[in-house]
């Protein structure tokens, strides 16, 4: 059977909710691109990352139906786990960082697969959406508080994969602080929280608290 272990990616302040994500700790376990995209289905989260080499922090992302060059909860959980210094991706060297609280990623905004950005007029609205029909990846977002950076939203992949709603997007973060240039702190979903930096060389920081669920077999 396969080892893997199941993290919670932007978790509140009290621990709850945040992102599931399914980490095969020996990606040589699962070798061949299909079977981890079976694999992958199989457990049904949003994403489910694979590590090649856990010295140099080498990863391989799936959704369950689509292998990703990169995708932030993926790599903020992988940081968080393996404690490098850097992970390597399809799309490039991501770097990595801690503060004890909250475990940070280091990226180029277009590294991130494309997203539609939409802006409604309060949080409120953005609460009330319907789960839209399949088609355009949505991140719908408002202004809390616009002095503060304070942010909600949620987001709908529409893969028609059975992940109606994201629960926490690093990636999808990350091209917002890109569009917006400036810090956001993001209260997603039931209750994911994403904290988000430019940097003064161009990449964007994002960061988050990781909690271990379980570690169960498949």
């Amino acid at each position: 059977m396969t080892e893997y272990d199941v993290l919670r990616v932007f978790c509140g302040a009290d621990g709850r909710h945040g992102n599931h994500l399914g980490v095969v700790r020996d990606g040589a376990a699962i070798p061949a691109e299909a079977e981890r995209q079976a694999f992958a289905r199989k457990l049904g989260f949003s994403e489910t990352v694979f590590i090649d080499d856990p010295e140099r922090g080498v990863i391989d992302i799936y959704t369950p139906t689509l292998r990703l060059p990169f995708a932030g909860h993926p790599c903020v959980g992988s940081a968080w786990l393996l404690d490098v210094p850097t992970l390597v991706t399809q799309a490039g060297v991501v770097g990595t960082r801690s503060d004890g609280e909250f475990t940070w990623i280091a990226a180029q905004a277009d590294w991130a697969p494309p997203r539609t950005l939409r802006q409604y007029d309060s949080a409120a609205e953005v609460d009330a959406l319907p789960i839209p029909e399949p088609g355009d990846w949505i991140y719908a977002w408002a202004w809390q508080d616009e002095t503060a950076g304070q942010i909600r939203a949620r987001a709908f992949p529409g893969r028609g994969d059975g992940i109606d709603e994201d629960e926490a997007t690093g990636a999808a973060a990350l091209l917002l602080t890109a569009s917006l240039a400036r810090p956001l702190h993001i209260s997603q979903g039931r209750g994911s929280r994403i904290v988000t930096a430019p940097q003064p060389n161009g990449q964007i920081e994002v960061g988050g608290r990781v909690r271990l669920e379980t570690k169960p077999e498949y």
